[in-house]
């Protein structure tokens, strides 16, 4: 031996390479076992314990990005979606030199957050922004090892079938990655306890595991596509894309908060029932089921009621196009919504209205805190 002590990684290869030879029962070598020609060279052999596997084009991503995502612990946060409890747990990564991105689910309500990197290295944290529609959060960090780098956000939006890797610490485990693909794209997410969706969720079939909440969901470049928001079992998980990371992370780093576009209406994608019942030429398009009494909608577009013998919403006001853009259903409004206006500008929508198409101009709003 020259002395050297294996790291982690080294230690973690060499357990497992044990583990294998303890499973596959193996015993002592007999002469039956010897290679042959080579009375004194038996399968049995020593294992160098400075000798690591080649690993993959994961490996490179995973020990790029690594050093980046950090352990989130809240001390004194309350459960996200109700009840009590006396801590979280999530991830996080580096978004710049001093600034760490999690979900707001992870720090909601604490009164301490700590951090730990894959090095071991700790820090105190400052909650300095947190967005409860979109899930996010931006913690101000006292330490960042020199080995940390800020991770880039995607530019590219994400498209089923691409490669991704979910980097962060399930159930503790730090330092954990699973790999999958993006399995869907534009998902909106009805989330308990939330009034609102979340809009553009990315679907994965990488594991994703209470722990892993905060961390990035990475591509092959190490950019981070998503934020980690939720898994929902059965090899599905969800995270928050990098175009509404991008819009929304700057904002909470510059003034705590972010302003979420606000229409005021309830609204059901139209199907061939609903198209059937409102004479409408095609089954595409939103229906408005609700308009709020004084907010942007009210008094601009008109709510459509439910039919008495099976409440089918008829008579109200079907959007097919904002701006110009088609608007087939309630997850392209969402994402119309999320990537392409803020509060204060005025959208043109394209509706039906009784059989005759129309068009209106819409104000929007600010979405009402948050309860």
């Amino acid at each position: 031996m020259n002395g050297h002590t294996p790291d982690r990684r080294e230690f973690l290869a060499l357990a497992g390479t044990g583990l294998v030879g303890a499973v596959a029962g193996c015993t002592e070598p007999t002469a039956s076992d010897s290679i042959e020609g080579s009375s004194s060279h038996s399968i049995s052999q020593e294992i160098d314990p400075d000798k690591r596997a080649d690993g993959s084009t994961y490996t490179d991503v995973y020990e790029a990005v690594i050093d980046s995502v950090a352990q989130v612990r809240a001390l004194g946060a309350g459960s996200p979606y109700g009840g009590d409890r006396s801590g979280g747990q999530g991830s996080g990564f580096l978004v710049d030199d001093t600034h760490l991105v999690t979900n707001e689910h992870v720090v909601a309500g604490a009164d301490t957050v700590d951090l730990q990197y894959i090095n071991g290295d700790w820090s105190a944290t400052k909650i300095v922004g947190a967005d409860f529609y979109s899930d996010l959060a931006v913690l101000k960090v006292d330490h960042v090892p020199d080995e940390a780098t800020p991770l880039e956000l995607a530019a590219e939006r994400s498209v089923v079938g691409q490669e991704v890797l979910a980097i962060g610490n399930p159930y503790g485990f730090e330092g954990s990655m699973s790999k999958g693909i993006v399995s869907g794209v534009n998902r909106t997410l009805d989330m308990p306890d939330r009034t609102f969706s979340f809009s553009n969720a990315i679907q994965t079939d990488a594991a994703v595991n209470p722990g892993n909440s905060g961390g990035p969901l990475v591509n092959l470049d190490g950019e981070v596509a998503g934020v980690i928001t939720a898994g929902g079992g059965d090899n599905i998980g969800f995270a928050i894309p990098s175009a509404v990371a991008s819009r929304v992370v700057p904002s909470l780093i510059e003034t705590g908060t972010y302003d979420h576009s606000y229409m005021g209406i309830t609204l059901s994608t139209v199907d061939r029932y609903i198209a059937e019942a409102n004479d409408l030429p095609e089954a595409t398009g939103v229906i408005v089921t609700g308009v709020e009494s004084g907010d942007p909608a009210d008094g601009v577009l008109r709510a459509a009621t439910p039919r008495p013998r099976d409440s089918i919403p008829v008579g109200g006001d079907v959007i097919y196009a904002i701006d110009g853009e088609p608007i087939p259903d309630r997850h392209a409004l969402s994402s119309h919504l999320a990537l392409r206006t803020s509060p204060g500008d005025t959208i043109e929508l394209e509706c039906w209205r009784y059989g005759d198409e129309t068009a209106v101009s819409l104000t929007l709003g600010e979405r009402p805190p948050a309860n």
